[in-house]
């Protein structure tokens, strides 16, 4: 399957009293690196979200999950006071108030600013009950966040095997060219020895002459650089057809075509040979920046 390593996708739901908002987005990454933040109060949740998207299928990317839960409904949480610390407190600032001379602003606000005061009881965390409240809304983010990764991939792929096809067409062109450029050689290079031999006053053996000229002629020849590209571009359709992420796989592979097509320049002398291998070479270095984007 065929993915982009870039995509967002947001999901909000009120499940069993909490309102939980999901957000998911990535951008390109060598590896997968997941990054999750819960709310403070559910931070105890965060270790599970990397395994559940790896579970889904995500291998590559940057990701950042975001997880804001708040409780709407607060009648199981009990707010008491603490008796013993306000008396303590109330004592003290009347010392306070008494021995330094200040103006008595005491009251029920400016007592209840102190935090400590105040005791919160909440249910007992219950961690499997609480991941499985926010996994039904983590669900449908990440559904919707694998369906934009996979639409953007999909439209990657069809412009890989555009460029794929004229890369195709283009090597057959110079695998002609190069047919007609080595027959020509070998009588270019018969013609240019057969003259410096006559200069030198040197009658040449033919046969001998002949023979040296083809394996001459054999060294510049780009006939296993065409199969072995073939083969590749064969392994290139078999990979975008695959299940599997593709993108190390396609990335290793330019470097093998690239590596071909540089060979195939380097033993052709002709200029229209020449112009076409910079042009597959192009070719190859704009997938090469695409397959960058693919997981």
């Amino acid at each position: 399957m065929i993915r982009s390593m870039t995509g967002f996708g947001r999901c909000r739901e009120t499940v069993d009293g909490l309102d939980i908002t999901v957000e998911i987005k990535s951008v390109n990454s060598r590896y997968l690196d997941c990054s999750a933040k819960v709310s403070r109060a559910y931070g105890y949740l965060e270790e599970r979200i990397k395994p559940y998207l790896m579970g889904k299928g995500i291998s590559r990317g940057k990701v950042d999950v975001w997880i804001s839960i708040e409780v709407m409904d607060s009648g199981n949480v009990e707010i008491t006071t603490d008796d013993g610390y306000i008396k303590g407190y109330l004592e003290a600032l009347y010392t306070l108030r008494d021995k330094y001379g200040l103006r008595d602003d005491i009251s029920v606000m400016t007592v209840a600013r102190n935090p400590e005061i105040f005791q919160v009881k909440k249910p007992e965390e219950d961690i499997e009950r609480d991941w499985a409240r926010v996994l039904t809304v983590l669900e449908k983010a990440t559904d919707a966040f694998l369906n934009v990764r996979t639409r953007e991939g999909e439209s990657l792929a069809r412009d890989l095997r555009a460029k794929m096809d004229h890369i195709r067409e283009t090597t057959n062109r110079i695998e002609q060219l190069s047919e007609a450029d080595i027959s020509s050689y070998r009588e270019r290079l018969a013609e240019r020895i057969r003259d410096a031999l006559k200069d030198n006053q040197i009658t040449p053996d033919e046969t001998r002459l002949l023979t040296e000229c083809a394996i001459h002629a054999d060294k510049v020849a780009v006939d296993e650089e065409m199969v072995r590209l073939r083969t590749h571009f064969d392994s290139f359709e078999e990979i975008l057809a695959g299940q599997d992420p593709v993108g190390r796989k396609l990335d290793f592979l330019m470097q093998e075509m690239n590596r071909e097509i540089n060979t195939t320049g380097s033993k052709c002398s002709d200029a229209q040979i020449a112009r076409l291998v910079v042009d597959v070479k192009c070719e190859l270095e704009k997938i090469r920046e695409q397959i960058q984007n693919l997981e």
